[in-house]
């Protein structure tokens, strides 16, 4: 099986226990198929880049997957017909991160992160 990052927006009239019914739902797809949810976040309602079908905010929720690729494909048939999802994102990935996403740290570490200088290799 192979890793999987999912990443799907609801739309905002939505409740925060509809979204988690949704997660749920396809979490219970992709065990049918014979995968697994090794993680989920919930980011909340966040501001949008740009308007989708008429929404400035939407519902973040990321997920990450050890399933077969028949699941992922399943799970990508049924959100593209759900019409509570303004958007979602399939990614393989190599590994499974350790740990909370950078979207759920403190916004003040964040910060102190990008200030930290890079040294390339080979320059000095």
């Amino acid at each position: 099986m192979s890793f999987y990052e999912n990443l799907i927006l609801v739309r905002p009239d939505l409740t925060a226990s509809k979204v988690a019914e949704l997660n749920k739902k396809y979490a219970q797809v992709v065990a049918d198929k014979g995968g697994k949810v090794v993680k989920s976040e919930d980011w909340g309602l966040r501001d949008l880049a740009y308007k989708i079908q008429k929404n400035r905010k939407a519902y973040y929720v990321l997920t990450y997957l050890d399933a077969p690729a028949e699941a992922v494909l399943e799970l990508e048939r049924l959100m593209r017909l759900d019409e509570n999802l303004l958007r979602y994102m399939t990614l393989k990935i190599d590994e499974i991160p350790e740990g909370a996403s950078v979207m759920l740290e403190p916004k003040s570490r964040r910060i102190k992160d990008d200030k930290v200088e890079l040294q390339i290799e080979g320059e000095q």
